[in-house]
């Protein structure tokens, strides 16, 4: 990204319309603007996922805010809207043996890539040609964008990728649930609860927990692998 570009944004710390970002842009030539964000980073199981969502310019974007604050029945009523919707929606994973062998922050990236790549078919028109990313990082992609933290609660297009990618994810673990029922998977979505961590020492891992992360490699008579240790202890 330009300079140029960069400097024509309006002030992300200040915004209190969350769709001025892509409006921004759109004056600069970038007609094709996506939202990129991911679910699942802090688990102990299953994987993470990332989604990539490009509004169509007749939605209403207001409707789109940070999965965090929604409730689990809006998340999914908002999934709906956006798949009824001439948005386009890519949705990438990376699963657990790929978060041990990249460590979480380079899967996630992964996933994000993965998810870009899954809105493109040859020929699209709707290939977005600018990505507004949450987080530090940006996505592993040749294409402009800007990374930008807490992004959720400053752009509806990430804020639309936050959903999609926390609705999918919780639709998988809720799946692992009913292979692996005894880690109430359905409840806690391989996050490290009490209950999670006692399912753990009674059951001991399965295929979907991540060996390397602390809380299930202990278990594994292993050492939590320092790559992933730090970046897992701040999502705790």
């Amino acid at each position: 990204m330009t300079l140029h570009v960069l400097a024509s944004l309006p002030d992300s710390d200040s915004l209190s319309d969350t769709f001025a970002l892509e409006r921004s842009l759109h004056t600069q030539g970038f007609s094709r603007i996506a939202g990129v964000d991911e679910a699942g980073r802090g688990p102990l199981a299953g994987p993470v996922v990332a989604a990539c969502v490009l509004l169509a310019p007749c939605q209403d974007v207001s409707l789109f805010r940070d999965s965090k604050i929604l409730t689990p029945h809006r998340r999914v009523q908002l999934m709906a809207i956006l798949q009824e919707s001439p948005a386009v929606i890519g949705v990438g994973l990376a699963d657990a043996r790929e978060i041990e062998t990249l460590n979480i922050l380079q899967a996630s990236l992964l996933a994000m890539r993965r998810a870009v790549e899954s809105c493109l078919s040859p020929g699209s028109v709707r290939t977005p040609d600018f990505l507004l990313v949450d987080g530090k990082f940006k996505v592993p992609f040749p294409v402009d964008q800007l990374a930008l933290v807490m992004g959720e609660s400053k752009s509806a297009s990430i804020a639309a990728a936050s959903i999609v990618a926390k609705v999918t994810r919780d639709h998988l673990m809720a799946e692992a649930h009913a292979r692996f029922p005894v880690y109430g998977f359905d409840r806690h979505q391989g996050y490290p609860t009490k209950a999670h961590r006692e399912a753990l020492r009674r059951h001991g891992p399965c295929e979907l927990h991540r060996r390397t992360f602390r809380g299930v490699a202990e278990l594994l008579g292993q050492t939590p692998e320092s790559r992933n240790s730090p970046d897992q202890a701040r999502l705790w």
